[in-house]
């Protein structure tokens, strides 16, 4: 049976994914080539990673994801602030940061991860933090280097950032490239209206 690497996601409208671009063009420098960004149209905010599985198992996830969506109307999030992760003084992720309807966001994570866990997904050890991540730092960028990104991203204003509504979550598929991940969307399942 063909193995598939996928994760359930919210993606992201063109206006969200249009903001991230100027975010992180205002990060980009040519004295930067120890920061692999990410492609703003594979910019999603991830609910669960899956990993490799079987492609006998899109059904499955998919009664899953509509379980944990019973009863979850839409919902709406603003982009708010950059972050990095794990400090602003050895970063390795960069990343944006979500207000709005997070608590509703938390809880439908949460419904998702008791959902799948009967099918072989454990849940995660660390609790859900919601953010979009715009690149990561390579292995080997120096002390100094990690030191003075830090500092840029804590200096760096983010205002006016976009909100989006939140209606569907969807199985995505990750095919890794030597030029990075391609994303496609398996299933979607629709959160109720309000």
């Amino acid at each position: 049976m063909e193995q598939i690497r996928t994760f359930i996601a919210i993606e992201l409208p063109d206006e969200v994914r249009a903001a991230l671009d100027r975010l992180q063009n205002g990060l980009k420098s040519e004295r930067q080539p120890f920061v692999r960004w990410v492609h703003p149209g594979g910019i999603h905010l991830t609910l669960k990673f899956l990993g490799d599985m079987g492609a006998g198992k899109v059904p499955e996830i998919r009664e899953a994801m509509a379980k944990a969506c019973r009863g979850v109307t839409s919902f709406r999030l603003a982009l708010n602030g950059l972050g990095v992760f794990p400090n602003f003084r050895s970063p390795r992720v960069v990343w944006v940061g979500l207000v709005g309807e997070v608590e509703k966001l938390s809880a439908l994570q949460a419904c998702l991860e008791q959902a799948l866990n009967p099918l072989g997904f454990a849940p995660e050890d660390r609790a859900f933090t919601p953010h979009l991540t715009l690149g990561r730092l390579r292995e080997g960028t120096t002390r100094e280097e990690r030191l003075g990104f830090g500092e840029l991203v804590a200096s760096m204003r983010s205002e006016g950032m976009p909100s989006f509504e939140v209606s569907a979550i969807s199985l995505m598929r990750s095919k890794l490239m030597p030029s990075g991940a391609i994303y496609s969307r398996l299933q979607s399942v629709y959160l109720e209206k309000v």
